[in-house]
């Protein structure tokens, strides 16, 4: 039950509630007030003449005395025909003169001149409140006229519109009337607000809850949850997020998976790898160790000779490895410059002319006249074609050829490939060859497997310089290595 009034609907609901009521109180306030202020601005324009009515053809004074048996008659009179009014007489500094009520009711000696005068000289239509010398606290309606004694300033009549009798009473009647109202109006919008509010809220709470639940029961272990509203707003975008997030947590989940499985195959390759020349030399070593005074000139320096291309095969694995993990972790950035990639390629080429011919490979290099230079790092720029270049000779039978070619494809922008006619890549394969740990399932001419880093470094680099790889291949009848290359915003070196 605590958890149940510690929900979140309820604490919302409370919430609520409390600004329904915050909101009637101040709208009962501002009824009554309003009201009242209407009830004196009515009284005052109906009333507005009545202190001139009161001042005109009355003699307040008597020289400099004032007049008592004018004035008893004046009040008499006016009470008789409005009881409601109180009417006081004063001199020309505000101090009350005479006035109709008990002695003790009335607190004030001198009323404030200020509004009376804005009265005098305003536009009558003009609603003004003055001071109640009753209840020196409370502003009222008020009526003013200026009193002269043959020709000279005397003082003022100054008129409250709704005495202390009049206002008991008919606050009496207003109150009551407005309480009842007030009370009747809070509690139809409290329970109208309330019954509404509470379907808005529990229309919104279902919907949290079931986000809740959907994230609880992924929490849990079901990576297949996903949060599905029909609504719109902030609650889908919510719900759209999750659902994103959980798709790219499954996803790397997967990922991971994958990557794990590719690691423990590229440990096994690698230990296979390494066990194989590491082998081939210990046996050697052996070998010339035992057989040292037996061994002729020819078959030690062909000992040698095996030793040395196992060792260099050995280092070779070892530098690959070495060169991936630097990139991944960032390490090893680029030293860019600007340079020909065509004489680059001529380099390349010509290196690789002895490798060709020892396998019996034509290797072509067609490069346009008149090419920009590009900027980049030229030892990665010469890593990335040799290791492709590896990877053509490694699938390509004798008799066969690699094209090396560079062409401008617009301003912006060179074409480089490396075309081989060998065993050629399954369609389903191409989009994983850069993947770390990842091989081809075919062997090479050779017979010998690598350890699928080689497209990896070569991936690595292109994406370090911001370039394009593209593959197009086929089965039995060969593999293009296609990059678009940024030409260099400045070619002069």
């Amino acid at each position: 039950m605590k958890n149940f009034f510690n929900s979140l609907f309820w604490k919302i609901s409370a919430v609520f509630l409390l600004i329904l009521l915050i909101i009637s109180t101040v709208y009962i306030y501002i009824s009554v007030n309003t009201a009242e202020m209407y009830f004196q601005e009515t009284r005052q324009k109906l009333d507005i003449k009545v202190a001139s009515h009161i001042a005109h053809d009355n003699d307040f004074f008597s020289g400099d005395s004032i007049n008592i048996n004018a004035l008893k008659d004046v009040f008499h009179n006016v009470m008789v025909i409005n009881p409601s009014i109180e009417v006081y007489l004063l001199d020309t500094t505000g101090t009350i003169l005479a006035y109709d009520a008990p002695k003790k009711s009335v607190k004030l000696k001198i009323v404030p001149l200020e509004p009376i005068k804005k009265f005098l000289t305003s536009n009558k239509e003009t609603f003004l409140m003055g001071i109640d010398p009753k209840n020196p606290k409370r502003q009222k309606a008020f009526s003013a006229a200026q009193v002269f004694d043959k020709g000279k300033f005397k003082g003022y009549i100054y008129v409250i519109l709704g005495g202390q009798e009049y206002e008991n009473a008919s606050q009496l009647v207003f109150g009551s009337y407005i309480l009842r109202l007030g009370v009747r109006s809070m509690i139809i919008a409290l329970i109208t607000a309330a019954i509404i509010g509470f379907l808005a809220i529990g229309f919104i709470i279902r919907n949290l809850n079931r986000i809740v639940n959907v994230i609880r029961d992924f929490q849990k272990g079901n990576l297949n949850a996903r949060i599905k509203l029909k609504s719109k707003g902030e609650l889908q975008e919510f719900a759209n997020s999750f659902n994103d997030m959980a798709n790219t947590i499954v996803n790397d989940i997967d990922e991971m998976k994958r990557m794990d499985y590719l690691r423990r195959e590229l440990i096994a390759n690698v230990s296979h790898d390494l066990r194989t020349p590491l082998s081939i030399i210990r046996g050697y070593i052996e070998t010339v160790l035992i057989k040292d005074e037996k061994l002729s000139a020819e078959e030690r320096k062909k000992y040698y000779d095996t030793i040395l291309s196992s060792t260099d095969r050995l280092l070779g694995l070892v530098e690959e490895l070495f060169e991936l993990s630097k990139l991944e972790a960032k390490e090893s950035l680029p030293d860019k410059e600007i340079f020909s990639l065509a004489e680059l390629l001529q380099d390349i080429h010509q290196k690789n002319l002895v490798i060709a011919k020892s396998k019996n490979i034509n290797l072509n290099l067609d490069i346009s006249e008149n090419l920009p230079f590009i900027n980049a790092d030229i030892k990665m720029m010469e890593k990335v074609f040799q290791n492709l270049l590896d990877n053509a000779f490694k699938f390509t039978p004798s008799g066969g050829e690699i094209n090396i070619t560079l062409k401008r494809k617009n301003d912006e922008q060179l074409i480089a490939s490396i075309t081989d006619n060998g065993l050629g890549i399954a369609e389903e394969e191409i989009p994983n060859i850069f993947e770390r740990y990842y091989q081809v399932k075919r062997i090479s001419i050779d017979n010998k497997q690598g350890t699928g880093l080689g497209l990896t470094i070569v991936k690595k680099i292109l994406d370090i310089h911001n370039i394009k790889i593209e593959v197009k291949s086929e089965l039995t009848k060969g593999t293009s290595f296609i990059l678009t290359i940024p030409v260099a915003k400045h070619t002069k070196i």
